[in-house]
């Protein structure tokens, strides 16, 4: 009886004693459950309230920092751009500002550029950054990339330059031609001589006034609101006509072929004016007794049926380098004979904003002394009808949704300004085309 008695008093006791040990495991296991993480210390608990949400809809990159100067938060966009990595703020003088708001309260402000990381480009991020204190530990950072606004500033500082510039050459010899005339009263060889040069400038000063209110009008206006189907042919046969006189006096032929009955849907002036200035390129940059070719056909694109106008001509062609700058505005492969025709270096310009607010793009292909070819690349006319007509109805689904009004538009492609070789073989089945004195 006494050997039982111990053997039940002892596992009576090992009994408690677990019990004793579960029961404490189990109280620090809550404990530990309840300590807040290292984690949890650099996100929301220390955040005051409302200011991850108010982080979270801000257009700027955000980043928070503590004491430590260890990153608490920060939006996708500080690590797109390359502010955070490792948990740390990567950029130094944006850290030093932080450092010196959190010695002493102040609100800084600084426009640094900072090179762009892993894209093997040269230019650099435009960015503003302003530290401001969150609360009595933290510190927010708040970085706006101003890399496009600048650029944009750049083109329209360069733009009303070149502007300038261009109004101010013809303006200039019209003021001397006028001067000669007065002085040269007594010669009437002289003054028709002069009164001939007025008459150039005078001409090329319009021409440029005219080009560029097309140039203004085309980016401004949308084309497609009073948009219709327009026959191919109509286009070709305009353009044409339009340069005919110039390559007369060159003895340059132009030919006219391709598919027949074709049709484009946009604006019809618009599109007229962008395959002109095709044409008359072609004719101008062509040496005389040359041939230019306009050709029409149709063919299959992942959004759609699109209808392709080739202009060739056997010129004095492009280099690689100019290439990559001619559907720039004012620019000119050779300005010197861009002056002697009347150039203004807006043609290719205007075209590149004709056909990218229709829904296409132009490309190009070129080989010094070989010639040119210019394509012009629309959707065809019933495509780019439902389109347009569908587009209203998206942009209202949208809205109704409370989306962003940017939802339903869609960016066109900027146009290439270089191009493969044209698949001649393409053209091989068009019927024979038709020549135009």
């Amino acid at each position: 009886m006494d050997v039982n008695a111990a053997v039940a008093a002892a596992a009576a006791i090992a009994g408690v004693l677990t019990g004793v040990i579960a029961m404490l495991a189990f109280r620090w296991s809550e404990r530990e459950q309840k300590r807040p993480t290292r984690t949890s210390l650099h996100t929301d608990a220390v955040l005051p309230p409302g200011v991850d949400t108010v982080l979270s809809v801000l257009r700027s990159s955000a980043v928070v920092l503590d004491e430590a100067d260890a990153v608490v938060k920060a939006s996708s966009a500080a690590y797109a751009l390359g502010l955070v990595r490792g948990g740390k703020l990567a950029v130094e003088p944006m850290l030093q500002m932080a450092r010196d708001t959190r010695r002493d309260g102040e609100i800084r402000q600084v426009e640094l550029d900072l090179p762009r990381r892993g894209t093997g480009r040269g230019d650099a991020l435009a960015v503003s950054a302003r530290v401001a204190p969150l609360g009595s530990r933290l510190v927010l950072l708040l970085v706006e990339d101003l890399t496009e606004a600048r650029r944009i500033e750049a083109v329209r500082r360069d733009f009303v330059a070149n502007v300038s510039h261009e109004l101010k050459t013809p303006v200039g010899a019209l003021s001397l031609l006028s001067e000669a005339v007065m002085d040269a009263s007594d010669d009437p060889e002289a003054v028709e001589r002069f009164a001939g040069r007025m008459q150039i400038e005078a001409t090329r000063l319009t021409s440029l006034v005219q080009e560029l209110i097309d140039l203004s009008r085309v980016q401004n206006d949308d084309p497609l609101e009073d948009a219709e189907p327009v026959r191919v042919d109509e286009l070709v046969a305009e353009a044409i006509d339009r340069c005919r006189h110039q390559a007369g006096a060159k003895q340059i032929t132009m030919a006219a072929g391709g598919t027949a009955d074709l049709h484009v849907w946009g604006n019809r002036g618009q599109l007229a004016a962008a395959l002109g200035n095709l044409v008359e390129n072609a004719v101008n940059y062509s040496p005389a007794r040359t041939r230019v070719g306009i050709a029409a056909r149709r063919v299959n694109a992942p959004g759609g049926e699109h209808i392709e106008i080739a202009v060739t001509d056997q010129g004095i062609g492009i280099s690689d380098k100019d290439k990559e700058r001619i559907f720039e505005r004012f620019y000119r492969v050779d300005p010197a004979r861009s002056r002697a025709t009347g150039g203004t270096g807006l043609g290719l310009a205007i075209v590149k904003h004709v056909a990218a607010s229709h829904g296409g793009e132009v490309t190009v292909w070129s080989a010094e002394n070989q010639g040119s070819t210019f394509t012009l690349r629309l959707p065809e006319a019933g495509v780019a009808r439902d389109r347009a007509h569908q587009q209203p109805a998206r942009e209202e689904r949208a809205s109704g949704a409370g989306l962003d009004e940017e939802a339903g538009r869609s960016t066109p492609t900027s146009p290439d300004s270089s191009a493969t070789s044209p698949d001649s073989s393409a053209y091989e089945t068009l019927p024979a085309p038709e020549v135009l004195p």
